[in-house]
């Protein structure tokens, strides 16, 4: 190595063992304790999947679940990954704790989780009728569950739920982020979200926090279901800040509707590109104002 190049290198080494001992740099190594695994979360999403809908969302052709034994096997080992990562989210934020003394608190959340997944699984099939049915272009409901992003981030968000009612920290926003990241539809784990929810198309999709919606809710792409301001930060945790969108809603292409305050009434339709933050009532279509189209032909020289 030339000895510009070991001088620049050792400059940087010294900058960065500097920027450890920064009180503003968030330092994993100061707790001693390990993070949450990332990759063990995302295996323990697919083997959630898998657990659901056998032969979906398998490795190999012939890795299908078709024995008790075989389903046994796959819970038990979810059932204690889970529990660990569970152990580990708490222990890393107080790290004062010894390990035993959330090994409790993880089995009775965990025992809480899959005591669900019976009633998960059966939303998440009213979610694949949903799809089927608000879809023309769906062939079958296999097809919404192989290959549509809107059912496999409302699939997630619906795993990762279960673990924000339970005060899990880290782990279900890992999950939606997770999601988020291969679907571009961004669900927050402490929405509330009600059976038969459909999401057509699903790019660039945003459902805050504090966020309830309905039953038989049908949401297509780009519309946002935010805060009207964050301007307070984290004075806000906790607080209502986005909408309510009662059952039977449609909400079209480009929607932004904003606030805590703002509730969408059952059977109302939302038109694309609206930029709604009050309230509007049940059986109201709303429409943005009509833009005028101005067509321009050029003209064409003959010779």
């Amino acid at each position: 190595m030339k000895n510009s190049s070991k001088s620049n290198l050792d400059r940087a080494m010294a900058e960065l063992l500097s920027n450890y001992q920064s009180p503003e740099l968030p330092m994993r190594a100061s707790t001693h304790r390990p993070m949450p695994n990332r990759s063990e979360i995302i295996a323990i999403i697919l083997n959630l999947h898998r657990i659901l809908f056998p032969g979906f969302f398998e490795e190999g052709e012939s890795s299908v679940l078709t024995s008790e034994d075989a389903l046994d096997r796959l819970l038990y080992e979810t059932y204690y990954r889970l529990k660990r990562q569970i152990v580990l989210a708490f222990s890393f934020f107080a790290p004062e704790k010894d390990f035993s003394e959330f090994e409790e608190k993880a089995v009775a959340i965990c025992d809480g989780f899959f005591e669900q997944l019976p009633t998960i699984q059966t939303m998440l099939q009213k979610d694949v009728n949903a799809g089927f049915i608000g879809d023309p272009a769906a062939q079958s409901k296999e097809e919404i569950i192989i290959c549509y992003p809107g059912f496999y981030a409302i699939s997630v968000y619906r795993f990762a739920h279960e673990l924000y009612l339970a005060k899990v920290p880290l782990l279900p926003r890992i999950m939606t982020e997770y999601a988020h990241g291969l679907t571009g539809i961004d669900i927050n784990a402490g929405a509330t979200i009600g059976e038969n929810f459909f999401i057509d198309h699903g790019t660039g999709i945003v459902i805050g926090e504090t966020c309830v919606i309905g039953k038989n809710v049908k949401v297509y792409q780009g519309v946002t279901l935010g805060a009207l301001s964050t301007r307070g930060g984290q004075s806000l945790a906790g607080v209502r800040r986005h909408p309510t969108v009662e059952d039977n809603v449609t909400i079209y292409a480009g929607a932004t509707i904003l606030g805590g305050n703002t509730v969408i009434g059952a059977n109302s339709v939302i038109g694309g590109n609206c930029f709604v933050t009050k309230p509007i009532p049940p059986n109201t279509k709303v429409f943005a104002a009509t833009q005028e189209l101005t067509l321009k032909r050029d003209s064409i020289n003959k010779e």
